[in-house]
């Protein structure tokens, strides 16, 4: 049996409260809601240029269109994003969809491409970079995650763009950044994870380094990306001057280690592997609770509490071993249901390791409605994560669902001057 580690205490009382809270929110199906409803989009009247395929920078733009930004994301005349070709799994083609020659949806590009615009461009042509320097000229954003260098090549670096549009935030999201010995590498969340030390820190203490379950360094390199571009908004508010953002994964996960980095900056400890459990707290792997609590109300063994070598958290530590297995031997007694009622009501933060079924399931996940579902021009109604932010109680809305390949090329060329003969023009040389 596990249970979440969480390092607060909460005391009896309190959690009883937000027990009761929880429960009554959950018995209405409603999230907490205020009278003045949400906020206007803030990013309404932003337009972005989205270069970014696969995970971090797609995350970032995504954020942004969720704010209200026109995300206009270029991709690849044939192909398009990497990641429309990552199937199965797959949203099902519905039989009258457009598109038809089109692969069905994959699952991974629908998680991160809601609320933006499609079009295809071969910005390799002149006549396709024409298009896209037309498209910098109106712009307040562009995102790219290109190695870094490889747009300056064909006419897109930062020098070139500033240059048609002063005002461009360019945000360059790479794997290293633009400077240093390895500004030419490709960045890859598993690499960056090994290299900057979070595999090192991740899985059991006696076994091999471990990924992360999901790719946690590109959506943080994602998040940080997105919020270096809001404050970038408002720096230009101020000055009337774009900037050139360099946002990497190296960096955004070497910030992320946190206490880590920190232990090891002040007192050169070194890190190590420790599972669900803790280096300086015994136990933790269980719930972060006091270990009085634990031995006589929960595992009902007070006789550990007279034990010196468990009377303390130090002597704890030093015992470590012999106190996680007399623990689990006592845990593992009783199936995880019983465990749960006898956590129920002692004011401890406690939980169940779920399943994803059970997290889309779970009662607070139910209550706070953080799926959306949304029609699909090709795959009918999806159901996606909704935005997990609220203001005033409410979310900002889901208005347009991930875009097929090239949904919206002809929409975004009319906006931008070109006329059905040029546009007829540029799909025959499969410019676009």
């Amino acid at each position: 049996m596990s249970l979440l580690r969480s390092n607060l205490r909460l005391s009896r009382s309190l959690a009883q409260r937000t027990q009761h809270v929880l429960r009554a929110r959950y018995q209405t199906g409603t999230a907490p809601q205020s009278a003045s409803g949400g906020i206007p989009p803030p990013l309404k009247g932003i337009k972005i240029v989205d270069l970014t395929r696969v995970l971090a920078g797609p995350t970032a733009t995504m954020l942004l269109a969720d704010l209200g930004a026109d995300v206009i994301k270029v991709e690849e005349v044939t192909r398009g994003d990497d990641t429309r070709a990552w199937n199965p799994p797959s949203a099902p083609r519905t039989e009258d969809g457009p598109a038809s020659h089109l692969p069905p949806e994959s699952a991974y590009f629908l998680a991160v491409n809601r609320n933006k615009r499609s079009i295809t461009v071969d910005f390799k042509q002149p006549e396709g970079l024409a298009i896209v320097h037309r498209l910098i000229s109106q712009a307040d954003v562009l995102v790219e995650n290109y190695i870094s260098g490889k747009l300056a090549t064909i006419g897109l670096g930062w020098e070139d763009c500033r240059k048609i549009n002063p005002r461009l935030i360019y945000t360059s999201i790479t794997g290293y950044g633009q400077t240093g010995p390895y500004a030419k590498a490709a960045g890859y969340d598993v690499v960056i994870e090994a290299e900057a030390g979070l595999m090192h820190i991740t899985g059991e203490p006696n076994g091999p380094p471990c990924k992360v379950g999901v790719a946690a360094t590109d959506v943080a390199t994602g998040l940080y990306a997105h919020g270096a571009i809001m404050a970038a908004l408002l720096s230009r508010q101020q000055t009337g001057k774009g900037v050139w953002i360099d946002c990497n994964l190296f960096e955004s996960q070497v910030a992320g280690l946190a206490n880590i980095a920190s232990n090891y900056l002040i007192a050169e400890q070194e890190a190590g592997r420790h599972g669900t459990s803790h280096p300086s707290i015994v136990p933790y792997q269980y719930g972060y609770v006091q270990f009085g609590l634990l031995a006589s109300k929960i595992l009902k063994r007070p006789e550990l509490l007279s034990d010196p070598k468990f009377s303390s958290n130090a002597a704890r530590v030093a015992n470590r071993a012999e106190i996680v297995k007399i623990i689990t031997d006592t845990l593992m007694e009783h199936n995880r249901d019983h465990w749960l009622k006898e956590f129920d009501g002692l004011g401890v933060p406690f939980g169940p390791i779920n399943n994803i079924k059970q997290t889309f399931g779970h009662p607070q996940a139910v209550a706070r409605g953080v799926t959306v579902a949304i029609e699909h021009p090709r795959a009918g109604k999806i159901k996606m994560v909704a935005p997990a932010v609220t203001y005033n109680g409410q979310r900002m809305p889901v208005n347009r669902p991930p875009p097929y390949l090239s949904q919206h090329t002809d929409e975004v060329l009319y906006e931008l001057g070109y006329n059905s003969s040029q546009i007829e023009g540029f799909r025959n040389k499969r410019i676009v």
